[in-house]
């Protein structure tokens, strides 16, 4: 009796380990199919183009989402060596023409429409330079931005393949502006400015990053880096330095590279 229950018991053992080992071999089969046992697979960047029709600079934008990353508008645009704007490279759709997806809540419910967010992108606003109709310096349904120049939004990692529209000889700065709703902080919370319509919502104001062009010099390949933040609620064009209240709107881009074929080889 004593035997046959060791011998149960045993056998119990055996099959629990037998069950064990079947368990963790097909979850890690599964893992790895997941990718879980190593790099995650990622899916393959979205691909924008714009202005290829322009006989300037070839010029390529890689986009690197970083963990904040959810929907942000953006803009990326010229200025000459001094500051002035010269030219839009590519602008999210919404903006560009002043129609959102989610732009008309007056049936209880939201629905596309047109939709003003002076907060949403100010500083290209203003350096662009054209006041519309209600004040605001963002384009309208009545005077959008051409086709050429916008696309929708992009959801994950993008490359824009665009072109200027001349081979400037002196220094030029590409520049990106990017603002997500809903990233409120400590500093920039929802009760900040409860008279601002505006304000709510851009959360975080939008930041601007930037890098400088030499034509003469053969380096092709720039990191993005970021030089300040717009007004929180699209009041103005000035470009604001400090930037010790911004958090998680740092993280929505991990890395933007820019890379331009100056034609020197």
């Amino acid at each position: 009796m004593k035997k046959r229950g060791m011998y149960l018991v045993f056998n119990g053992f055996m099959l629990f380990l037998m069950v064990v080992l079947i368990t963790s071999f097909g979850i890690a089969d599964n893992d790895q199919r997941r990718g879980l046992f190593g790099k995650k697979e990622q899916p393959e960047p979205e691909v924008l183009k714009t202005l290829s029709k322009q006989d300037g600079y070839e010029i390529t934008i890689t986009f690197e989402k970083g963990k904040s990353h959810n929907y942000p508008l953006m803009a990326f645009w010229i200025e000459d060596e001094n500051g002035n704007y010269v030219e839009d490279l590519y602008v999210v759709e919404s903006i560009a023409k002043g129609y959102f997806g989610y732009g008309d809540a007056s049936a209880g419910h939201w629905e596309p429409g047109p939709l003003r967010r002076p907060a949403a992108l100010p500083y290209w606003g203003h350096k662009r330079g054209v006041k519309a109709s209600d004040g605001y310096y963002i384009p309208t349904q009545q005077n959008p931005l051409p086709d050429a120049v916008t696309g929708a939004t992009p959801q994950r990692d993008f490359v824009l393949h665009t072109r200027s529209s001349e081979r400037f000889q002196q220094k030029f700065h590409i520049l990106m502006e990017i603002n997500q709703s809903w990233d409120w902080n400590k500093h920039w919370h929802n009760n900040k400015f409860p008279d601002d319509d505006e304000y709510k919502t851009s959360s975080q104001p939008a930041l601007v990053y930037r890098i400088t062009i030499d034509p003469s010099d053969p380096d092709k390949e720039y990191e993005m880096t970021v030089i300040g933040h717009s007004h929180w609620s699209g009041k103005n064009g000035k470009l604001y330095e400090d930037l010790s209240t911004i958090t998680t709107a740092m993280d929505i881009a991990q890395q933007v590279m820019v890379n331009v074929d100056l034609g020197n080889e």
